[in-house]
């Protein structure tokens, strides 16, 4: 009787644990309120509206943000907008991450780079904040720099002295031309992530 009861429990905690490596927090950070939506530091949150639209989902007014759930090949995709404004973002991530049971390896944070040409694609298993708020909040809340982090290039094409206003500026009549496009590669680049793994999304995506 005492085997036949392990031999469950051990069953039970293997399907658990499968279902636990199949929900994957998708982070898009941006700042809450009108006069943000449409800026260059708000793509976090461009980039996940972009694929609940996509997709028929909405998102749900939560504790410490918006969240909308997508379904996809068996995994179950958290799509998280913190309304903590950039600079606490961990707070929200630490919270949602907890609450799901969702491990550190499936969590991706959307944010914005002025290191990269617009649009282009970076993403990275770990690695510092690189300057972004955002990302330096989040560090510290969760003590680690070992999550998935997948930046979108917006350029650094401002004058000295001008970077916040470029940065809380809104995309140019250029930008916004290309924006659609870019969006759905970014869209592709979430189900990758949690369907083929992040080293083959990498390899995939990188430099696109």
């Amino acid at each position: 009787m005492i085997n036949w009861f392990n031999n469950l429990f051990s069953r039970t905690e293997i399907t658990d644990n499968k279902e636990y490596m199949k929900k994957f927090l998708i982070v898009g950070l941006g700042n809450i309120g009108a006069e943000y939506v449409n800026t260059r530091h708000n793509i976090g949150f461009k980039v996940v509206d972009f694929l609940a639209k996509k997709e028929g989902i909405s998102f749900e007014t939560v504790k410490l943000g918006a969240l909308a759930e997508y379904k996809f090949k068996g995994r179950t995709f958290l799509l998280l907008k913190p309304n903590t404004y950039m600079n606490l973002s961990g707070k929200a991530v630490q919270y949602w991450m907890d609450k799901e049971n969702i491990p550190l390896e499936n969590i991706m944070v959307i944010t914005d780079d002025l290191n990269l040409s617009f649009g282009t694609i970076r993403i990275r298993k770990k690695g510092s904040d690189g300057g972004h708020n955002g990302l330096k909040n989040i560090n510290l809340v969760l003590n680690t720099q070992q999550y998935t982090r997948f930046r979108f290039g917006i350029s650094d094409e401002f004058k000295k002295g001008k970077q916040v206003d470029y940065v809380l500026g809104e995309w140019d009549d250029t930008e916004k031309a290309a924006l659609p496009e870019r969006l759905e590669l970014a869209s592709e680049i979430i189900k990758s992530f949690g369907t083929a793994g992040i080293e083959n999304t990498m390899t995939t995506f990188n430099g696109k």
